[in-house]
């Protein structure tokens, strides 16, 4: 007989993982499918050359919800944070001009870098930081709430929201209008009410539009900025042994509490019955029987692919086939003998942070404008980390990765394909790294040399959606802009992880709150999805 399932999650991500754990910790029969041999989905750490083991997707886990953490006992099984003094390096655009901003997640740190730029900048910064953490809290709040019903919310609904809501009418009329007045602004506008110094907004701009083909000039950025802020401002951190390691506690949780996890598994298609999902078919033909069913997949494989547009409504398919994916993400990996030395950079300590090339916010628009229109940026704006810094079990003794995400990076080219466009972005990439960095031994001048030990390793757009499964090459399973977040996420109308077939539920970043590792989609879709057992 055919063993069954109460619930089976399809995609071993860490919003799967997290799902999964919440369902077998509630004494559910639980199977989780990734039809990778690794788990951890755009989370995962992975073997790209022999002893380098590199974060493939997600650099940090910053943005992971505290309240899972505790409630899973993931630092009881294996999960450990690795948090630097250092929050950003920023290095100038070329060694023409020799300063370098470095932002320190202590405020009075950062205030003393910020004041060799602008005096006044670094007297409004603590105000800036207390506003964005008040912000930012008010949103937290929000992360592990089912969005309320279009329909007409039910008191259940409303507890939750209600003591969001209670927070930010706390916090006083004028605190609130801002609240409402600024989230829609571009983070242009409101890095400008703030500061002056161009060197601080295009550091702290870049995070205004991570995952998105938007620039800094666009309306909603500014909510996009305080999303990645939403565990406090600058509160970076890495995972130590790579950010696959959280997805390895989870997965370890899951299955202490009964969760079968299966790699090499992919799923076919969801069966459906009368309306309800009752089983999902894998590639290699198995009938695998479930009560519930859980994807983490995005909305448009869940929808098109694996249910198919045939058991759905047109008028819901049509809004399926609407959502906007838009990916402009790019990561180049490399293999160093040496450390690279950046201009302006007088320690090494600088290096253990994010290492920023975005002079201002007119340098990011520009690569966005570039990428609009299908173009590699000439002068791209790029997020570094070298995560050997703070973990040395990640590479050979001595060894070290430059792991670089390149940001506006066209899915769909104006010219050409990115099977014969890879190495002009690779060398797109390290000419501007040539424009940042001093002669020492480490920097890319010497990359002919120095990458001998491995040939770059690139990921595009196309790569994330070929071999992670991402639309577009879209981290976030979707743009995460105003007119797709909360109740209008995915669709309108289906923002409760629930879907058109009954006993279906999206578990991944196509739902409510979105992308970022958070772990929020998976925590809430098995909340919903349990109410199927009471």
């Amino acid at each position: 007989m055919k063993k069954r399932y109460d619930a089976i999650i399809i995609g071993a991500g860490h919003n799967g993982l997290t799902a999964a754990a919440y369902l077998a910790k509630a004494g559910k029969k639980v199977l989780v499918l990734e039809k990778r041999s690794v788990i951890g989905g755009v989370a995962a750490t992975e073997e790209v050359w022999p002893g380098f083991r590199v974060n493939t997707g997600a650099e940090d886990a910053g943005m992971f919800q505290e309240h899972i953490i505790k409630e899973l006992f993931l630092k009881m099984n294996g999960l450990e944070f690795r948090e630097s003094p250092v929050a950003i390096f920023a290095p100038p655009a070329s060694s023409a001009d020799g300063r370098a901003l470095t932002l320190y997640r202590d405020v009075t740190q950062s205030q003393e870098a910020i004041a060799a730029f602008s005096p006044r900048d670094a007297e409004r910064y603590p105000a800036f930081v207390e506003q964005v953490n008040g912000f930012t809290a008010v949103l937290r709040d929000m992360l592990l709430h089912t969005p309320p019903s279009l329909d007409g919310p039910h008191l259940s609904e409303l507890v939750g929201w209600g003591g969001v809501g209670l927070k930010l009418r706390r916090s006083g009329g004028k605190a609130m209008m801002a609240f409402l007045r600024i989230l829609p602004m571009p983070a242009r506008e409101y890095l400008d009410e703030w500061f002056e110094s161009d060197a601080l907004k295009g550091a702290l701009g870049v995070d205004a539009v991570v995952g998105t083909m938007q620039g800094p000039w666009s309306a909603g950025t500014t909510l996009q900025f305080f999303y990645q802020h939403i565990n406090g401002f600058l509160a970076h951190r890495t995972v130590s042994g790579g950010a696959g390691s959280l997805c390895e506690s989870l997965a370890t949780v899951a299955r202490q509490n009964g969760a079968d996890i299966r790699t090499n598994a992919g799923v076919a298609t969801i069966q459906v019955d009368e309306g309800r999902a009752i089983a999902v078919l894998l590639e290699n033909g198995d009938q695998i029987p479930a009560t519930v069913i859980l994807s983490s997949a995005n909305p448009r494989h869940t929808f098109f692919n694996l249910v198919g547009p045939q058991q759905l409504e047109p008028r819901f398919m049509r809004a399926v086939r609407h959502i906007l994916y838009r990916g402009s993400t790019a990561k180049l990996l490399l293999a160093l003998e040496d450390l690279p030395h950046f201009v302006g950079q007088t320690d090494e300590a600088q290096l253990h942070g994010r290492i920023r090339l975005a002079p201002s916010l007119s340098y990011i628009e520009k690569a966005y404008d570039a990428a609009k229109h299908g173009r590699i940026p000439p002068h791209p704006v790029l997020d570094m980390t070298i995560p050997t810094l703070s973990d040395a079990t990640l590479a050979p003794p001595g060894k070290h990765i430059l792991s670089i995400t390149i940001r506006y990076t066209p899915y769909d080219l104006a010219e050409g394909t990115w099977e014969n466009k890879r190495e002009g972005l690779i060398t797109a990439v390290l000419d501007t790294l040539i424009t940042i960095t001093s002669s020492a031994a480490g920097s890319p001048q010497h990359l002919g040399r120095r990458l001998s030990i491995a040939p770059p390793h690139l990921l595009t757009p196309a790569d994330y959606e070929q071999t992670y499964s991402l639309p577009e090459g879209s981290i976030f399973h979707g743009q995460m802009s105003l007119d797709q977040l909360l109740i209008m996420r995915p669709v309108a109308g289906w923002g409760q992880y629930r879907t058109p077939i009954k006993n279906l539920y999206l578990c991944g970043a196509g739902a409510h709150p979105g992308g970022g590792v958070t772990g929020a989609p998976g925590y809430n879709a098995a909340q919903e999805a349990l109410k199927r057992f009471s």
